[in-house]
């Protein structure tokens, strides 16, 4: 199986479900083979490529309940060389009902060790919470992105999460690397965005992918259709801008072989 990489922040309204659509679809433009899991109850990855939430049956609900396989949960998407795991407002559920079972931060970790594709790349979309839906995702990850808002609140409860992920090293996974801060819902006409690019960079240096995803009306329509910024309009900034991180991470991938 290929590189694991959630896509966290407990802060919602970021660009995380944005950041993991459309970063699936750029990497399968790439022709690398993707499979994005929806692990956020609020499904907006799986109805952001076009999906019929409520037709939803099978998904990560009943992969982390351990009651269907991976396999049995996948499902093939109109994006090219993306499939999906979808997830259900029923996930809102899971938290509850695994808090009592025996290695509950490993379910999905287990759930998806045989996954049986040659996935060259599985990204996960987090809730916005640092709950055992997302422990989960980190425990199973390789790495994680970080997608921080050009905005004035930018680093409030960075430092919650920066912690989460350290006390998931020590306990559950030793391995988790942080992938990159990805810069997200950046204006370059505003003094403040640039005063967050400075901030965070000055911050965390090496850790900030050098993409910069900027404001872009294209990008915020595509989801309404059911359609990654890929399908919706390959000619935006919003494309372009994924296109980079991707070709980024991959690039960043083959260095660490």
């Amino acid at each position: 199986m290929g590189k694991i990489i959630a896509i966290a922040n407990q802060k919602g309204g970021v660009g995380k479900t944005t950041t993991t659509v459309n970063l699936a679809a750029s990497l399968g433009v790439l022709e690398k083979k993707v499979l994005l899991i929806d692990a956020d109850p609020q499904a907006n990855a799986t109805s952001g490529l076009g999906i019929e939430v409520d037709g939803v049956e099978m998904g990560t609900y009943q992969l982390l309940e351990h009651t269907k396989t991976a396999k049995e949960t996948i499902i093939t998407t109109s994006s090219p060389n993306v499939d999906l795991i979808p997830a259900h407002i029923d996930l809102v559920a899971i938290e509850i009902e695994l808090v009592d079972k025996d290695d509950r931060e490993y379910m999905l970790k287990k759930a998806i060790a045989d996954l049986g594709e040659p996935y060259d790349y599985v990204l996960i979309d987090c809730a916005p919470s640092l709950g055992l839906l997302t422990l989960n995702a980190l425990t199973a990850a390789d790495s994680v992105i970080i997608p921080i808002q050009c905005e004035y609140f930018a680093l409030e409860g960075l430092g919650k999460l920066l912690n989460t992920i350290k006390s998931v090293q020590k306990i559950h996974n030793p391995d988790l690397d942080i992938e990159g801060l990805l810069l997200t819902m950046f204006d370059s006409r505003l003094r403040l965005s640039n005063q967050v690019v400075e901030e965070v960079k000055k911050h965390f240096e090496d850790m900030v992918f050098d993409t910069i995803i900027q404001r872009n009306v294209r990008l915020s329509e595509a989801p309404s259709y059911g359609e990654s910024i890929i399908k919706y309009d390959a000619s935006s900034k919003g494309a372009a801008n994924y296109l980079n991180l991707a070709n980024e991470v991959v690039k960043k991938n083959k260095e660490t072989v």
